[in-house]
């Protein structure tokens, strides 16, 4: 049998095999999207499959097929940026969900580096756990990793989390340095209130109304060794996560 638990690399008749002693996937799911001018359109899928990776090296847990494009209608102005409409993308996440159901998987982990998808896997998933009895878990990458990044990104809040700035330059660094085109890192500040949600209300604008280029933060200082203390600490906690929960 090959060494990978990536589902798509295996032959039918090798997944058969795996499948009666795992019951446990990884779903990673990302976005086609601006990412800054340093950093590939494909960041968040890019970063959302390593660490399924790092994850299932630990974990009896198989990987299913990325789901790459997210609902990004909010970044549509920028050239690259593909996007789903929240109905097709939950209905193209719920038949993932339920094809991998049927093949006996009880307890699924989405990984998920996109903001955007974060509340429509909410919208199928609790369906599916009460009428199934499956167990489903979910990360908001990178709002999971802010705890995890005190005393190692230089910057706080936006400055440090925001799109395309110091921790996602970092893991970028860290996880794939030839993709990073380092010398157009730019540090950003919003430049209108509302996407950053730090007024009295939420609003609903362009993301090239708030930032000129993608980047929202300080880009300049991410470092390949941030990015590198930052997955280990977050990889730690998910392995820790579905040892206890899933039992895998």
């Amino acid at each position: 049998m090959k060494n990978t638990n990536w589902i798509k690399l295996m032959s039918s008749s090798e997944f058969a095999e795996r499948v009666k002693t795992c019951n446990t996937v990884i779903v990673p799911t990302g976005a086609t999207e601006v990412y800054g001018p340093h950093l590939p359109l494909g960041t968040d899928t890019l970063v959302a499959a390593k660490i399924s990776e790092l994850v299932s090296e630990r974990v009896n847990a198989m990987i299913s097929p990325v789901l790459e494009v997210g609902e990004s209608r909010s970044l549509g102005m920028f050239p690259g940026t593909l996007w789903l409409t929240p109905e097709v993308w939950t209905g193209a996440a719920r038949d993932i969900t339920l094809s991998l159901m049927k093949w006996g998987f009880k307890n699924f982990m989405y990984i998920n580096g996109h903001a955007g998808n974060v509340p429509l896997v909410g919208h199928f998933v609790r369906d599916l756990q009460d009428q199934h009895g499956i167990k489903c878990a979910q990360i908001d990458w990178w709002r999971f990793v802010q705890d995890k990044a005190i005393g190692i990104c230089d910057n706080t809040g936006w400055m440090a989390h925001g799109h395309a700035s110091e921790c996602g330059t970092s893991v970028m660094l860290h996880l794939y340095p030839e993709l990073v085109d380092f010398s157009k890192a730019e540090r950003v500040e919003a430049q209108r209130i509302g996407f950053v949600r730090d007024s009295d209300f939420v609003t609903y604008v362009s993301f090239n109304q708030t930032t000129p280029n993608g980047i929202l933060g300080d880009a300049t200082v991410g470092t390949a060794e941030k990015g590198k203390l930052i997955i280990q600490k977050s990889v730690d906690r998910i392995v820790e996560y579905m040892k206890t929960e899933f039992g895998c």
